[in-house]
């Protein structure tokens, strides 16, 4: 299992001009118009370390949403920094950037098909007919890579049940572009000198949004905070062990049947509060 030690992220000292970073560098805002809201990760990224932000304000009356990728350009050597992420950064080349979209982002890879019509989706072949359920491993897997699960999603309403994705909650379901949403940019190595971007929204693998990118040089995260996205926060990842919290939740999820039947157990309301990922 290959592992990242993470590093303390910030937003570069280097963004477009409608850009205010607060002091810690790590909240984004865009002060005014719609456009000239790009950042960069401080530091480039490391293979299998995401850069994840939530969406913090929304800012109604623009069409368009947040946008999020990679480069290898070094924000310090940038003459200036593009109006927009898409078209702009990308036409300089060694730019990767992906629109979030009000619906579902998830990439079709060639020779897979959507689900059709009365399809019972969520299938696991080794588990024969039992379909997936709402609790899930402690981490999310890419390649060999393991990035811990629990800051990956955002809450669609804090102090009730979170929005995490299960059949029985699947209408409470955090839309991509939502406020408290969480999305975030990671590459994983594919090849000699080759990566694909994977781009992850609410804990959930889109899939290689760009494939074999030349991984040679430094690549830093890009985060456009266009239109209606007014302002992000970085969400910082730890690496490492599951905490002694986790496991515990994990034990407890395992032996009931969904979330509601927490309600019914004899343990301390801030326990229960934990275990649904509230």
């Amino acid at each position: 299992m290959a592992t990242v030690l993470g590093q303390f992220m910030e937003f570069h000292s280097v963004h477009g001009t409608n850009v205010r970073l607060d002091p810690s560098k790590t909240q984004a805002t865009r002060v005014e118009s719609f456009a000239n809201g790009v950042c960069f990760s401080k530091d480039p990224l490391s293979p299998g370390e995401i850069f994840l932000v939530e969406i913090e304000e929304k800012e109604l009356g623009w069409c368009g949403h947040l946008r999020i990728g990679l480069t290898a350009h070094d924000p310090r050597t940038l003459e200036t920094v593009p109006e927009y992420s898409l078209p702009d950064l990308v036409e300089m080349g060694d730019s990767w950037v992906f629109a979030i979209t009000r619906n579902h982002n998830k990439v079709i890879e060639e020779g897979a098909r959507e689900v059709a019509d009365g399809e019972q989706p969520n299938v696991d072949v080794d588990t024969g007919n039992k379909p997936k359920i709402f609790f899930t491993d402690t981490h999310l897997h890419i390649e060999n890579f393991y990035i811990p699960r629990d800051k990956l999603v955002g809450r669609s309403r804090p102090g009730r049940y979170s929005h995490i994705l299960d059949d029985l909650y699947k209408t409470n379901a955090l839309p991509p572009t939502a406020r408290r949403s969480r999305i975030g940019v990671v590459y994983v190595p594919n090849g000699e000198g080759c990566a694909d971007m994977h781009i992850i929204i609410n804990g959930e693998d889109m899939g290689a949004s760009a494939k074999r990118i030349p991984s040679n040089k430094p690549l830093y995260a890009v985060v456009d905070i266009f239109a209606a996205t007014k302002c992000v926060q970085i969400v910082q990842v730890e690496y490492g062990f599951a905490s002694l919290q986790t496991l515990c939740r994990k034990t407890i999820q395992k032996h009931i049947i969904h979330r509601m039947a927490l309600d019914w157990l004899e343990l301390p309301e801030l326990l229960k509060h934990y275990c649904k990922y509230e």
